[in-house]
Parts: structure tokens; C-alpha cells; sequence
């Protein structure tokens, strides 16, 4: 693909050729794990070919973007150097990069790692710990121009007030990446469904996201195969397809304008449906 340097969000070309607009549908990022030890138990490790196809199968299957990660972020998951997550991400990127036509995302949390993987072709920076980690990666993301996704995680479930306390913690790191110097309109802010959260937080932030909508910023969420659906619906994450689909439509009637998932195909189904009926999304070819 043509590697997508210094672009504002709205300037991406997603799928289609179809430049980004935000509220005129919802976007799907899909999840390429490169992570032996990811929760949902499709990690690829360092099989280019296997990456390679799940990429275009993604893209063919519909997706706008594709997000790579080499480190697990499971809950009890083993932190691993910036050595190692660049051995099993940089040839990852590369041929990734190499073939797609979307833009695509790595999914990282250190600076020292962003930094190699925009040099490999990554467009967006996606940050599971919302700049608390290594604030240094906002500089990274505004030296690069790229897009930067800040997500709402802590190490403890305890919070004062769930809601204002994620909301105030959101806002910071947006304000933290803009002074580092990231565009305004480069921040997309998630609210981390799985991470620092009970189950009932999830379902909690699944009621209330329009709460979120009022900072001002696109919102990602990522519900795809999370334990909370398992718990629900008391089901292994090989099983919770139909569950990921409810929430989906939840998020997007809530207002989330990405989804992050491991089911393109039929999840971007459930997003059109969605679309056509929350934001009057139609086909191209609609005569009706």
C-alpha cells in the first residue's frame, strides 16, 4: 500500500476508496494477533504467509483498517521487551504494509516500538494504556503525523465513580497527546471494555456511551470475543459471535464510530445493518 505519512483521520482512504467521514457510518479495524498468548487464541506469531492472507481476507471481507500486535494484553498476560515485540512485529508490518490497501494500525503501548513500526508503514498508533505507560509515544505520534488511539486502562477495578472517573482519565491523556503535539483531529479515545473493569463496569459503559460521546473525540470500541460476553452468556471465546454482534449494535446505537473485532465478515454485516437503521446508512446501489 501506499504508506500513509502525516494524514489527518479524515483524509484516510478506508475501504472502497472512500475517503472517512465520521458519523456517516461505522468503521471496522480488524485484529491481526501476532501474540502466541492472545485471549482469543488466534495469535500467528512469525507466520508471514498465515498474516499476510488474514490481512487481505480482512480487507476483502470488508474491514477499513487492520490492527497488528505482537504483545498479548490479556488480563495476567506477561509484558514482554521492545526487543522482542519488534522481532515478531516489524516483518509482520512489513508484508502487511506491502499488500493492503487500507490503512493500517499497530497496536503498542511503547514509544521505541511505534517509532520502528510508522517506519515500517503503520499509519495509526494504537495505545492500550492511553499514554500512562511511555507518554514519550505521544511525541512519536505527532513527529509522524499518524492518528493515535488512547484507551482508558488501569491496574486496579477500583474507582471512585466509574463513569466521571474514566471520562476525567480519557480527557487527560487526550490533553497529554496534544501538547505533546498530536492534532486535535488525530485522537480517537476508547474506553477499554476488558481492561481495569469488572464485567458489570463493561456492561455499565456499554449503557452509557453517549457519557463518552460528550468529550468531543471519535470513539473505538473493542467488545470482540471479551470474557464479559462469556460470562453472560456462559460460553468459551471460540462461541461468542452472536454475543460480540449485540454488542456491536449496542456500541454503535451508543454511538462508537469504530469497532475493533475478529470477525470482519460478520461484523461488518451487523454494522450495515446497524448504520442503515441509526445513522440512515444506504448502499451504493439503492433505487428504493
Amino acid at each position: 500500500m501506499a504508506r500513509l505519512k502525516a494524514n489527518r483521520l479524515t483524509e484516510m482512504t478506508v475501504a472502497n476508496g472512500e475517503t472517512l467521514s465520521w458519523g456517516r457510518r461505522t468503521y471496522v479495524m480488524g485484529i491481526i494477533n501476532l501474540s502466541r498468548d492472545s485471549f482469543s487464541g488466534d495469535g500467528l506469531g512469525s507466520d508471514i504467509p498465515a498474516i499476510v492472507d488474514q490481512a487481505l481476507r480482512f480487507q476483502e471481507e470488508g474491514a477499513d483498517f487492520l490492527d497488528v500486535g505482537a504483545e498479548s494484553t490479556r488480563p495476567g498476560s506477561s509484558p514482554i521487551s521492545a526487543e522482542e515485540e519488534l522481532r515478531l512485529l516489524t516483518p509482520a508490518l512489513e508484508a502487511v504494509c506491502s499488500v493492503a490497501k487500507i490503512p493500517v494500525s499497530v497496536d503498542t503501548y511503547k514509544a521505541s516500538v511505534a517509532r520502528q513500526a510508522v517506519a515500517a508503514g503503520a499509519a495509526i498508533i494504537n495505545d492500550v494504556w492511553g499514554l500512562k505507560f511511555d507518554p514519550e509515544l505521544a511525541r512519536v505520534a505527532a513527529e509522524a503525523g499518524t492518528p493515535l488511539v488512547l484507551m482508558h486502562n488501569q491496574e486496579t477495578r477500583q474507582y471512585n465513580r466509574l463513569l466521571p472517573d474514566i471520562l476525567a482519565s480519557l480527557l487527560r491523556s487526550a490533553e497529554a497527546a496534544k501538547k505533546a503535539g498530536v492534532r486535535p483531529d488525530n485522537i480517537i479515545l476508547d474506553p477499554g471494555i476488558g481492561f481495569g473493569k469488572t464485567p458489570d463496569h463493561n456492561l455499565e459503559i456499554l449503557n452509557r456511551l453517549a457519557d463518552f460521546k460528550t468529550l468531543g473525540y471519535p470513539l473505538l470500541l473493542g467488545t470482540s470475543r471479551k470474557s464479559t460476553i462469556g460470562f453472560i452468556l456462559d460460553l468459551p471465546v471460540d462461541q461468542r459471535l452472536e454475543g460480540t454482534a449485540a454488542t456491536v449494535s449496542l456500541s454503535i446505537a451508543g454511538g462508537a464510530d469504530i469497532v475493533r473485532v475478529h470477525d470482519v465478515r460478520e461484523m461488518v454485516r451487523v454494522c450495515r445493518m446497524t448504520d442503515a437503521v441509526v445513522r440512515g446508512w444506504r448502499p451504493r446501489k439503492w433505487d428504493h
